[in-house]
């Protein structure tokens, strides 16, 4: 299903017009381009740096994208682009950018394009090199029915990991061994922050989640729809599946992959509510393995059995 965007809305603190402040400060006066940026304290450069060193859009606030190449990308996975920012640094990459631009359906205004120094940039970014490009894109809003496309859907649910990298790192596995979307339930690190974003080399731009679903309402919503609740752990209990024939049961038909914080695991009430609970066979001399790791080993080995029939 084709991803749906959030009407524009009335101006808030989330929205900056065009026309509010992309000249303040003490060159206002001089006869420069509408989009050139020269004070520290444009509202642009505001609304950038909250995005790009945030933890992730609250409300309907904007996603921060930093690097020539993700804007590419989020351009070329129809996010629609609020405005871009460009340092004299980045301007070497704006040629494939405009050409991405050009070919979507959303494009860029032209008076979004909005320019400044490397120092300036250097001010708002949240990357220790920055490459001189960033964008704000306006959220895809992706509903319930849209992770579970397809006739048997592969959910994977991020309960309770605090660490972005690990978060980024699960949906990027996830879109390449077939997921066909993501959950976050409450308490999770925010998929659409400028380090998940960045961890998924773009994946958490282009798979369809859901973020910020309480436990009990998630659970409830896939015993509606029957799809299977499948735990990882690595502890062994209800169920537990450890040969290739269990996870191929385990993962036959629709299913939800849960996965844990490293250190505090699944929720209780997710591991009452499994159907069934998967364990990677490992040594007995490590206790468990980094939750980006299990889940990537678990989604490729789900892909191989579905490959497989």
């Amino acid at each position: 299903m084709a991803q749906r965007f959030a009407k524009p809305r009335a101006y808030s603190p989330s929205y900056v017009r065009p026309d509010s402040g992309t000249n303040s400060g003490p060159n206002s006066g001089e006869e420069q381009p509408s989009n050139l940026i020269t004070s520290k304290d444009n509202k642009w450069l505001k609304l950038f740096r909250a995005a790009l060193r945030g933890t992730g859009p609250s409300g309907d606030e904007l996603i921060g994208v930093e690097g020539p190449k993700l804007v590419e990308e989020a351009i070329r996975s129809a996010l629609e682009a609020h405005a871009l920012l460009v340092s004299v640094t980045g301007e070497r990459e704006m040629e494939k950018i405009l050409r991405a631009a050009s070919q979507s359906e959303a494009g860029i205004s032209r008076d979004r394009i909005l320019k400044t120094s490397d120092k300036m940039f250097d001010s708002v970014a949240g990357t220790e090199t920055p490459q001189g490009v960033a964008a704000l894109f306006r959220q895809p809003v992706w509903g319930f029915e849209d992770v579970l496309r397809g006739d048997t859907p592969l959910i994977v649910v991020l309960a309770g990991i605090q660490d972005p990298g690990n978060l980024g790192t699960i949906l990027r596995s996830a879109e390449a061994f077939g997921a066909t979307g993501a959950v976050t339930t409450r308490g999770t690190a925010d998929p659409w922050s400028p380090k998940a974003i960045r961890a998924s080399a773009g994946s958490a731009l282009r798979l369809p989640i859901v973020r910020g679903i309480a436990a009990p309402i998630l659970l409830a919503q896939f015993k509606m729809h029957q799809i299977r609740v499948v735990a990882a752990s690595s502890q062994p209990a209800k169920g537990s599946a450890g040969s290739t024939d269990d996870l191929r049961s385990a993962l036959r038909g629709p299913a939800a992959l849960f996965i844990g914080a490293e250190g505090a695991g699944l929720p209780a009430e997710v591991k009452h509510a499994a159907d069934m609970t998967i364990s990677i066979p490992m040594s007995e001399t490590v206790e468990s393995l980094n939750a980006a790791v299990a889940a990537s080993l678990l989604l490729y080995e789900a892909a191989r059995l579905k490959k497989e029939g």
